[in-house]
């Protein structure tokens, strides 16, 4: 069972998926609005949030930018906005997958349970992870056992999805990856995702590694086939 927190202002429609979640043995809260939706997320432990991006007194997006910059916490983000642009700023901004308005009830607890289920993973993942020495670079050092990163001497804080694909590119420096191969690595075989989440997070790790002229500079992209970690500085 998991906390399932639904941030939703359609009362209808999020009763509706209070009650198709509990049917699938889960906890649930409910806000409706943004406001109260954060404050609730900020006071209480969920397992997942289910987020509207439309939503009164505080923008969807808002509180999903919120949400990212204190918590971990999955987020499944549900909206009426299907455009690829708004997909992949969604992403961008730390949405772990999207679902678009209509969409049939039974897809969103598939969803969600999928969403667990690679969160459940990526931990397990993490703790495996932890007899693992850690990478020393002059300018990048990933340490494992505390999911720590530091760039430059400066502490970088990842998500666990952004350290996962960090950490799976640093450990297997110069090699070249695709998006699909890292995406089933990454976020796992029953991922509800496209291959564009995978450029999203790349684009997260480089920002917070400093940008260009940083170690960001470390993760390498080939166009149309994915991307390489470059553990030589000349190879960059």
């Amino acid at each position: 069972m998991a906390r399932i927190l639904v941030i939703e202002d359609e009362i209808e429609l999020a009763r509706h998926l209070r009650t198709a979640l509990e049917q699938a043995g889960h906890s649930v809260s409910t806000a409706y609005d943004g406001p109260s939706g954060l404050a609730l997320a900020r006071s209480e432990h969920f397992d997942l949030v289910v987020l509207d991006l439309m939503l009164p007194g505080l923008d969807g997006l808002d509180v999903l930018r919120a949400l990212r910059r204190e918590s971990l916490v999955p987020i499944l983000v549900v909206t009426a906005r299907g455009s690829e642009l708004d997909r992949v700023l969604g992403l961008e901004l730390g949405a772990d997958d999207y679902v678009v308005k209509p969409f049939s009830l039974r897809e969103l607890v598939a969803r969600v349970r999928a969403l667990l289920r690679r969160v459940e993973a990526m931990a397990e993942a993490s703790r495996l992870a932890e007899g693992n020495e850690r990478i020393e670079l002059p300018d990048l050092v990933i340490d494992p056992a505390t999911h720590a990163v530091q760039s430059r001497g400066r502490l970088v804080h990842l998500t666990a999805r952004e350290f996962a694909l960090l950490w799976f590119l640093a450990s297997n420096p110069d090699r070249v990856f695709s998006r699909e191969y890292l995406l089933d690595r990454v976020w796992g075989n029953d991922s509800c995702v496209g291959a564009r989440a995978v450029d999203a997070c790349i684009a997260r790790i480089r920002k917070k590694l400093g940008g260009p002229g940083s170690p960001a500079d470390r993760l390498v992209a080939y166009w149309g086939v994915g991307y390489r970690f470059a553990r030589r500085d000349g190879d960059r």
